[in-house]
């Protein structure tokens, strides 16, 4: 894998791999304790607060709404953002604690749901309703109501490079550089391709193409690609992402890497042509 693609974001598998994971262990259960090693990974309220007003709230439910992890609890919501290190998992209160734990849960049965980060830029919200930080995502694109249709409308009413349009998530929420990079080459569309110049065909096949490469991440349990996330294969699967130089699975020519908005972009020049208007 190429040596230079960097660290990247959690993304929808990776999250909903998560989530699947703490669902289990923490529903039903309630917090006794709160201990908050960094306060400014707590968001808001003021950690002080936050404390005070998650003590005893029971855990009903554990969601994902794009990248964000959703704690329904008795009377708040929680929510935790990975950014680009974190990692939220669940353990026994005797688990010697890592240095990068900063924020730690211990629930009613004793175990600890640990909030691991050592680049500090994951945070923690605790608000009334998850919507007061979810409100402005874009829509979940495994849901009934991202259809063809509706992703073909929204497309042709931006006129934006593909790449970056599919990672605001204003726009469609929970993509990020790697499956976004994978839709684009499964589709047969180049990452700077302008949104409004798809053709309906074209649009249907990259709503198909997005929705296949999130599932199969899913199946996979995500995609292991540093030293923070592991667990999952999706990285065995990839078609083009962090395969500089590597012969492209359909037509045997070298995959490119580029960097569009600021982000390592990669494709296939044969399957991916730059389009001519």
């Amino acid at each position: 894998m190429d040596a230079g693609q960097g660290q990247t974001m959690p993304e929808l598998p990776e999250v909903e791999t998560r989530v699947r994971q703490l669902r289990g262990p923490c529903v039903g259960r309630s917090i006794r304790n709160t201990h908050i090693g960094w306060p400014r990974q707590i968001d808001r309220p003021l950690p002080a607060v936050f404390t005070k007003r998650i003590r005893g709230q029971r855990i009903t439910a554990v969601r994902r709404r794009g990248k964000f992890l959703v704690f329904q609890l008795s009377e708040d919501a929680l929510l935790f953002h990975l950014r680009m290190s974190g990692d939220l998992y669940i353990t026994e209160e005797s688990t010697t604690v890592d240095k990068y734990a900063h924020t730690i849960m211990t629930l009613d049965n004793y175990q600890q749901l640990r909030f691991s980060d050592p680049r500090k830029f994951g945070r923690v919200y605790l608000v009334r309703t998850a919507e007061e930080i979810t409100a402005r995502l874009g829509p979940e694109p495994l849901s009934k109501q991202f259809t063809s249709n509706s992703f073909a409308r929204s497309l042709a009413k931006r006129k934006r490079m593909l790449k970056p349009l599919l990672l605001d998530q204003s726009f469609l929420a929970g993509m990020g550089n790697i499956y976004t990079d994978e839709a684009l080459h499964l589709a047969g569309i180049h990452p700077m391709r302008r949104s409004d110049t798809l053709v309906p065909a074209q649009a249907r096949l990259l709503w198909r193409s997005l929705r296949r490469v999130l599932r199969d991440g899913i199946r996979n349990n995500g995609a292991s690609i540093d030293w923070v996330y592991k667990g999952g294969s999706q990285q065995h699967h990839f078609r083009v992402y962090g395969r500089r130089g590597d012969p492209c699975h359909r037509c045997s020519l070298p995959i490119t890497r580029t960097t569009v908005a600021q982000r390592g972009t990669y494709f296939c020049p044969g399957c991916q042509p730059e389009h001519k208007p």
